[in-house]
């Protein structure tokens, strides 16, 4: 942790931007450079002599009739990195890493200067590899002194192909950790393969009839009745709400149905929302029968009600003058009490619309926690009354080298706070979110992650704390300081950040906590809701931090307080916190390593008074040695969400592709029928390959010790999907992540299927497959069609293809989608039809579902 980020600034300035010649760029010439020259990034090699390590370029091309000049001078080209590169100077110019994955190229007295029409290469190696073009971030700028930063008009784009050269051999797309990559980069023809060995045992049930999560029961006739507006909506009066949307959503359907409260006469064709607290089902459970007079929903509480309701909506079909249902019987209940989904809107903002939706489909299939993930290290995202600067600043990313107007940019926002991610949820705008969120019966978790992943507030209060030591207001700048002014702490986040742990030994960082805990139970009062478990976060905590602090060293001297050195701290910190919460009446929750001193052995749950504290089991790289932290938790009386990255993480590719999205440290991809066959009642059973792709066949010999047996199951809540953002800029990018993936999540969270509890191997794969293609036919026949209808986006799995004597076939992942061609390199595409003739011109091929497609493929001999 740097001195008082004023001397930080001031450190900025002296040191690292020396007084230099100047460029006598004006504004103009930086713009003319900008917008002309190209700034392009190349991943070379991921096969190096050393493990783990790549090497790459950065190319400066100078199209502009501006030259850059010779020697040291003050302009500056900044530039986004997801791995730290160390500092190196070629042909006259200093690289360096600033902060998180923020870079700087700045010229020495060796420069021999650009001229138009001129380029220059810089080489760099770095870990642990770069294998996709999602891990190059856009928005590279140039500066000089008082002038206005200008983006690259080359990066200012969400197309990698403008900024980053291609990335097509085996030694860009593989990686290499001392061991082959046995995970092969997808083709058309592998893709195929696949497709076809998925969808092998296909089902023949009736898709209009597959309610997606699967119920417990459910058993229809071929009967149809037929919904129209001579049907009524009755309701008891506790249900006004679910009445209420489903008038709403059968509106939506072209119906008009009125609604009472009161019984409606017996030969008026009606639905009836009721509850009955007698069903033999647990809560959320619900019972549904239609026939031709009566449709009725019964739920064990209004829950369970909403839940009969959405099992209704996905069972009407068009019909010429209403829609059709099916007549029978359904009788369900949730197979996990947490149905969860996790959505990191700190690293990018994506706008409250977005989370809106995300609500929606939450509901639609029957997830019931959001847990929002509101603050990190790149962005502060909820107003707090009374602390300004946490959103005014922490909000916003630009580039001000002194963070006194907004962070440092990050994640390839840029220079201008008009960038991509930046931005917040108003005190309205949570309200409105919570209310939302409560009439959907789905409970909203707000994490802000301490004392890790904190710089967004550390360096919000910091400004805070100057601009009221400005007004001579020294105790009041003091009050929620969450930095140590003479810590002399040195460490490197995972992140890369050299600053982003809060200081525990502060009263002044309880004091902070105190007042958002304070300020979140406010804005749930005004929701009409109940704030019932905070999420403190707590992950990934740099070691190093508060070793030099003096506030700790203090704590350290005095006796019998229970914090004798550096490792008794962040327990301490979970304890004071728990402490905070409890006397609130709220639950704790945390991230699994923010619970535990090490990778076996977890806190002592006694120390901690609330009634719950929740833990959520994310790093389950199985030859890490860590997955089995979920059962220790839970064996020793914590309760566990399952958040596993290898199945659950949606910011992981959807296939092993370069040009798929996101990243891969848990799992090189994780597709739809991944999380669909996610077994949540049997972890280690989902231990299926290393992260490189080697198969495991015996686990405890990998991890080379005992795998402990779960011997509390009641403390396991259930499941969770997890979507972090830190290269999702738009709120598309987004909606491809989460559809349909959370689809596959809420039937893993919903319903045990039959082959999870088959002991025959084989028999169990059969059913499965059969399961699956039963589910991703519905999928691609109907629920992506409901997805469009409310405005989201979503990802289609590009098709597979090979060639044959009879020409070249294709097959897609989702049964029901349909492909296209093109044989003019897109400018113009034709439906699919078997077998298509081979020609010798590249074919590209993608998939198709109403206007919306898949990334292309092109076909060269099946490839």
């Amino acid at each position: 942790m740097p001195l008082l980020r004023v001397l930080f600034c001031l450190l900025l300035t002296c040191c690292c931007q020396p007084t230099l010649a100047a460029t006598a760029f004006t504004q103009q010439q930086l713009a003319d450079f900008a917008n002309d020259s190209s700034l392009m990034f190349s991943v070379l090699s991921n096969h190096l002599t050393e493990a783990s390590r790549f090497s790459a370029a950065i190319t400066l091309h100078n199209g502009s009739g501006q030259a850059l000049p010779r020697g040291k001078s003050d302009w500056q080209i900044y530039f986004h990195s997801i791995r730290r590169i160390d500092t190196t100077q070629q042909q006259g110019l200093i690289l360096q890493h600033i902060q998180g994955d923020l870079h700087r190229l700045s010229p020495d007295s060796n420069f021999a200067g650009l001229a138009p029409g001129q380029h220059l290469r810089i080489s760099y190696t770095s870990a642990p590899w770069v294998v996709s073009y999602s891990d190059f971030m856009p928005r590279a700028f140039i500066t000089a002194a008082g002038l206005t930063p200008v983006v690259f008009g080359n990066t200012d784009t969400e197309q990698f192909s403008r900024f980053v050269t291609p990335i097509t051999t085996a030694q860009q797309q593989l990686r290499n950790s001392g061991a082959a990559d046995l995970v092969p980069v997808v083709t058309a023809a592998t893709r195929f393969a696949h497709n076809a060995k998925l969808n092998a045992h296909n089902s023949e049930a009736d898709i209009a009839q597959r309610i997606i999560p699967t119920p417990l029961q459910a058993k229809f006739s071929k009967r149809r009745l037929t919904l129209n507006n001579s049907w009524q909506i009755s309701y008891s009066g506790r249900l006004t709400n679910e009445a209420a949307y489903l008038q709403q959503q059968l509106q939506q359907a072209g119906l008009t149905l009125q609604s009472s409260a009161n019984i409606i006469a017996k030969n008026t064709p009606q639905i009836r929302l009721a509850v009955d607290s007698n069903l033999p089902l647990p809560a959320e459970g619900y019972q549904l029968e239609i026939n031709d007079k009566h449709i009725h929903l019964i739920g064990k509480d209004n829950a369970g009600a909403f839940y009969a309701v959405q099992s209704l909506l996905a069972l009407l079909q068009p019909a010429d003058n209403g829609v059709q249902l099916p007549q029978g019987k359904v009788f369900d209940q949730p197979r996990a009490p947490w149905r969860g989904m996790h959505y990191d809107m700190a690293r990018n903002f994506h706008g409250k619309d977005v989370t809106l939706r995300l609500i929606d489909n939450m509901a639609r299939y029957k997830l019931n926690k959001l847990h929002l993930h509101l603050t990190e290290d790149e962005g502060w995202r909820l107003e707090i009354p009374g602390l300004p600067e946490l959103t005014d600043i922490g909000g916003q990313r630009c580039f001000d080298l002194t963070e006194q107007q907004c962070l440092l940019t990050q994640l390839g926002t840029g220079p201008h706070k008009t960038g991509s991610g930046n931005g917040y949820y108003s005190t309205a705008d949570f309200i409105e979110i919570l209310q939302y969120a409560a009439a959907r019966h789905i409970e909203v978790i707000p994490e802000i992650d301490l004392p890790g992943h904190a710089r967004a507030a550390i360096v919000a209060m910091q400004a805070r704390y100057n601009r009221l030591q400005a007004l001579g207001q020294p105790e009041a700048a003091a009050q929620y300081l969450l930095s140590d002014p003479a810590d002399s702490s040195r460490y490197l986040s995972v992140q890369n950040y050299t600053d982003s742990s809060a200081n525990v030994c502060l009263a002044s960082t309880y004091a902070f906590v105190e007042k958002v805990v304070y300020e979140l139970q406010q804005m749930y009062r005004s929701a009409g809701v109940r704030l019932n478990t905070f999420h403190m976060g707590g992950d990934e905590v740099a070691a190093g931090s508060w070793l030099g602090s003096p506030a700790c060293q203090q704590l350290f001297a005095i006796a019998d307080n229970g914090i004798a050195g550096v490792a008794d701290l962040k327990p301490w910190f979970v304890s004071r916190v728990a402490e905070i919460t409890h006397r609130r009446g709220l639950n704790l929750a945390g991230w699994e390593d923010g619970l535990m001193y090490d990778q076996q052995n977890t806190f002592n749950r006694a120390q901690f008074a609330n009634d719950k504290v929740i833990a959520n089991a994310w790093d389950n790289i199985w030859e890490w040695g860590v997955a089995d932290r979920a059962y220790r938790l839970a064996n020793n009386g914590y309760q566990v969400v399952l958040s596993p990255g290898t199945h659950l993480y949606f910011d992981h590719p959807h296939e092993a592709h370069p040009l798929e999205r996101g990243y891969y440290w848990a799992t090189r991809f994780s597709s739809i029928d991944k999380v669909f066959g996610f077994m949540p009642d049997n972890l280690y059973a989902n231990a299926d390959t290393t992260r490189n792709g080697a198969a495991i066949t015996d686990l405890e010999a990998l991890v080379g010790r005992e795998m402990p047996a779960l011997q509390q199951t009641q403390n396991i809540l259930g499941i969770q999907g997890q979507l972090w953002s830190e290269t999702v800029r738009t709120a598309e990018q987004l909606e491809q992540m989460l559809y349909p993936r959370m689809l596959a999540l809420a039937e893993r969270a919903w319903h045990k299927a039959t082959w999870e509890q088959s002991n025959n191997l084989q028999q169990a794969q059969q059913q499965r497959q059969q399961d699956w293609y039963g589910f991703a036919t519905r999928l691609g026949q109907i629920e992506l069609a409901r997805l469009a209808g409310n405005g989201s986006s979503f990802y289609l799995p590009p098709p597979g293809a090979r060639t044959t004597a009879a020409g070249i076939e294709v097959n897609n992942a989702l049964p029901g989608l349909y492909t296209e061609f093109s044989t003019d390199q897109g400018a113009s595409w034709q439906p699919y039809q078997a077998p298509l003739a081979i020609d010798t011109k590249p074919l590209w091929l993608r998939s198709r579902h109403q206007a919306v497609h898949s990334r292309t493929v092109e076909v060269t001999n099946g490839g």
